[in-house]
């Protein structure tokens, strides 16, 4: 009979295996959500890695309404893990950094591209984002 531990080993293989075989090469998007906050994540499965992540319990959100809160963190994995590059690339002291809309508020982003990350820096408001 197998103890406790070769039987979740082999469940989470079965289950990554089955995660990678649906993806079929798409990241997937992971939404958590608690009695107080909202997790979400675009995991790579085939890599085994974590694309983006963002949190109602970070700083930036908290300031935002609910509502807002949960469309801006859909609209983060929806959008962005499909196409990075189809935020506008910013200039002057924020050269390398990358901006995104979504309703009244901006996403600022860094890419690195050598472990296929999006960085999430500053979400706010469009007119407070890009103050320090």
């Amino acid at each position: 009979m197998l103890n406790s531990k070769n039987l979740f080993a082999r469940r989470a293989r079965r289950t990554r295996y089955q995660l990678r075989k649906r993806a079929k090469g798409r990241p997937r998007l992971s939404v958590f959500r608690s009695g107080l906050h909202i997790y979400v994540q675009v995991i790579d499965d085939g890599g085994g890695k974590t694309l983006a992540a963002a949190s109602s319990v970070e700083k930036d959100l908290r300031g935002l309404p609910k509502a807002d809160q949960k469309r801006t963190l859909e609209q983060i994995g929806k959008v962005l893990a499909k196409d990075p590059y189809q935020g506008k690339a910013l200039s002057g002291e924020f050269k390398g950094l990358y901006r995104w809309r979504t309703g009244r508020f901006r996403v600022i982003y860094e890419i690195q591209k050598d472990v296929l990350i999006i960085l999430i820096l500053k979400i706010g408001h469009r007119k407070d984002v890009y103050r320090k």
